[in-house]
């Protein structure tokens, strides 16, 4: 059908893109910062590139496109969707397309503290947040939004996924070490804490249109036992779920950072002691690494933004949000295949008792 370059190819956030993709018959080619999961990719060929944010990206990137002409190039971790969208124009000299919202709206998403203040100044209701620039922000945080327990929630606010630098904590030494652990003085933001619940929601956009949108619950992460937050971003349990508010306030949080969405918008959100989502971040021109889910579920969401990055059309859908019907279920587990499946046949496979 058509030649799309994916980019962190072997990498679990891209590798459910590239099977997506690989399920309608493109050709789909890799490239990837690193070899060890770079060679474990089920694209065509490989090439190996430097990091995005270093000055040999352009040059290694370019030479590539030119090699193989590619209809489409998409990005699936923050870092390279930042440093790449600034390249945007040299990328389409080669003849390559992107889909991809505008830098500023990017730039937003991928700072956690700028997608708060979009979305707190557009009446999306969210948890208090403030930055902690000294020990002084720090113990006015503790102060202004601890919860009963005294708990606040920490987490950088620069680039970067899986729950980074995320921890709950009552404890002002323990907060300290934290950030100075992780060089966080003037990046980290704490907020008001939330419970553990929480619910996705993943959507394309063109030009101003909601063309799909999914909502999924997460029942769990993978390996969360393992971490301080119980945060590792890769989810263990998806579970389609439709919900009108969960919905509304998806779309609320989209037009909060973006007022013509195009592209690829993943809203993160978790409920708070009222039983409300609050978004915590959008996830910005990328997939979510369960993607996988959806198209093994039937909605292919990788083909339909390759239609609308190449051609700017796509098939139609009967239903435009939450097109899956509820109760579907993606296991997740390492070293073997995702499952999916349903609670009832999670209950008829096993012997209880």
């Amino acid at each position: 059908m058509a030649k799309i370059l994916i980019a962190g190819a072997g990498g679990a956030p891209s590798e459910g893109v590239i099977n997506s993709l690989l399920k309608t018959g493109n050709e789909v080619i890799g490239m990837g910062s690193e070899p060890t999961d770079l060679i474990l990719s089920a694209a065509s060929r490989k090439y190996a590139v430097p990091y995005a944010d270093t000055p040999e990206y352009l040059p290694r990137l370019l030479h590539i496109l030119n090699t193989e002409k590619p209809d489409l190039i998409h990005f699936q971790n923050d870092l390279e969707i930042y440093h790449a969208s600034l390249l945007r124009d040299a990328i389409h000299a080669t003849g390559t397309k992107t889909f991809m919202p505008r830098h500023e709206v990017i730039d937003t998403c991928v700072h956690k503290y700028k997608t708060w203040q979009k979305f707190k100044a557009a009446g999306v209701k969210v948890p208090e947040n403030m930055m902690i620039n000294s020990e002084e922000d720090l113990r006015t945080a503790f102060a202004t939004l601890g919860d009963s327990s005294g708990r606040i929630w920490l987490r950088a606010s620069s680039i970067g996924g899986g729950g980074k630098g995320a921890l709950p904590t009552a404890d002002f030494a323990f907060a300290k070490g934290w950030i100075d652990h992780y060089k966080g003085w003037g990046d980290f933001v704490a907020a008001g804490m939330l419970t553990p619940k929480t619910v996705t929601w993943l959507s394309l956009w063109y030009e101003g249109e909601l063309i799909v949108a999914q909502g999924r619950a997460r029942e769990g992460w993978t390996h969360g036992n393992r971490t301080i937050s119980g945060v590792t971003g890769v989810t263990k349990v998806g579970k389609t779920r439709a919900d009108a508010e969960v919905d509304a306030i998806a779309i609320a949080s989209v037009r909060a950072v973006d007022d013509k969405p195009h592209g690829i918008y993943g809203v993160d959100m978790t409920y708070d002691t009222n039983g409300v989502p609050n978004p915590t971040e959008i996830n910005i021109s990328r997939f979510f690494t369960t993607v996988l889910f959806f198209t093994e579920a039937g909605l292919n969401l990788p083909q339909i933004f390759a239609d609308l990055g190449i051609t700017g059309r796509t098939a139609p859908l009967a239903k435009t949000v939450n097109p899956l019907p509820d109760g579907l279920m993606w296991m997740r587990g390492m070293d073997r295949p995702p499952l999916l499946c349903t609670e009832d046949d999670i209950h008829n496979g096993l012997i209880f008792g």
